[in-house]
């Protein structure tokens, strides 16, 4: 079990830079799938290591790192195809965030102390999370619906479809940029709190 949660772990690294060809070369069906895929190992590479304890160091690193680059080179690609203020400036911030709370994290390591999630973000990451995957699949979906329609049968219920495949996903980026600053707040508040216990040693 150890071996196939690592596995899908593994697969999420490669899935997120196996996206950038796709859409490069407009596979739009291929990145949807691979999206989605992995998104699902996502959630069930930490439901199958926590339920089997299974947990191991080297599998959360792969973890967080799959997570991040899924996220972070899908956003990416769907900036450089849609470059329009309101889904570039949201996704600058998201990428900006993790940074910063990975520095947060890196320069607390180098102290060998832990950062862990604040208590009172009350699950912030996972709204971040779970929106950032349902703002990127509704983008993915939008492109490969738009390779299925010809101007000649184009029809209204398609026309319907895209439209709220695009408004899910603009409205979807913003929830998630709001849960990530407020998650980023939180963690700085921790991250004062460490600072000070350093410095009183």
């Amino acid at each position: 079990m150890k071996f196939f949660v690592n596995f899908l772990s593994a697969f999420r690294i490669a899935a997120s830079f196996a996206i950038i060809p796709t859409l490069m070369f407009q596979w739009y069906w291929v990145s949807l799938v691979l999206f989605v895929l992995g998104a699902l190992s996502d959630f069930f590479d930490g439901f199958l290591a926590r339920k089997y304890n299974v947990c191991t160091k080297i599998g959360g690193v792969m973890d967080h790192i799959g997570d991040k680059l899924l996220v972070v080179n899908t956003l990416i690609m769907l900036t450089v195809m849609m470059p329009v203020w309101f889904i570039v400036v949201p996704t600058i911030i998201l990428i900006a965030r993790e940074l910063y709370v990975s520095g947060l994290r890196e320069f607390l390591g180098t102290q060998k102390i832990e950062m862990p999630v604040p208590k009172a973000r009350f699950s912030l990451g996972k709204v971040k999370t779970t929106f950032q995957m349902i703002t990127i699949t509704a983008f993915l979906g939008l492109f490969a619906l738009s390779t299925m329609v010809t101007p000649e049968t184009i029809s209204k219920s398609y026309l319907i479809a895209m439209n709220v495949l695009s408004q899910v996903g603009i409205f979807g980026l913003w929830i998630s940029l709001l849960a990530s600053v407020w998650s980023a707040t939180q963690y700085t508040f921790t991250f004062v709190e460490k600072l000070k216990k350093i410095k009183k040693k």
